[in-house]
C-alpha cells in the first residue's frame, strides 16, 4: 500500500514539472509557472543594452553563452548566465533602431522563478545604461 503511495506521489511530482520556453528561444526545467520575466523598452541601440546586459551578467555572475537565436534575423540577441545559483537568461530585440526591449528571465535551480534576481539583473541593465 505503502509502495502504491509513493508511486502516485511520484508521478504526480513529475506531472507538476514540465519544460518551458525561455525568452532566448531555449527550453528548461520549471517546476512553477509563476512570473520569472521582466521586460524593460530602453531609448538606446540593440549594441548598446546587449553591451550593458553583457557587463551586468559578467559582473554579477557567470556568463555562460551568448548567441543569436534560430529563425530571427541579427535584431534580436541572447545570452545565459548563472547569477546567485540561478540560471538567468537575457533576450534585446531592437523594436525600432532607437527603442531596444530586454526581458530577463530567471530560474532558480529545481526550476522555480527567480523574480528578484531577474529584477536585480533589470535594475543593473538600466543603470550600466544610464552611465
Amino acid at each position: 500500500m505503502k509502495l502504491k503511495f509513493f508511486a502516485v506521489l511520484a508521478v504526480t511530482a513529475l506531472a507538476a514539472t514540465g519544460c518551458v520556453k525561455t525568452v532566448a528561444d531555449n527550453h528548461t526545467l520549471a517546476t512553477t509557472w509563476g512570473r520569472d520575466t521582466l521586460s524593460n523598452r530602453y531609448q538606446r541601440s540593440l549594441d548598446q543594452a546587449y553591451q550593458a546586459a553583457v557587463t551586468v551578467i559578467q559582473n554579477s555572475g557567470v556568463l555562460l553563452t551568448e548567441f543569436i537565436p534560430h529563425d530571427n534575423t541579427n535584431a534580436v540577441r541572447s545570452l545565459k548566465g548563472k547569477v546567485n545559483q540561478s540560471d538567468v537568461w537575457i533576450r534585446v530585440e531592437a523594436v525600432d533602431p532607437k527603442t531596444t526591449q530586454v526581458d530577463v528571465e530567471a530560474r532558480g535551480s529545481w526550476g522555480g522563478s527567480d523574480v528578484d534576481v531577474a529584477h536585480e539583473i533589470a535594475t543593473e541593465i538600466s543603470l550600466q545604461l544610464a552611465r
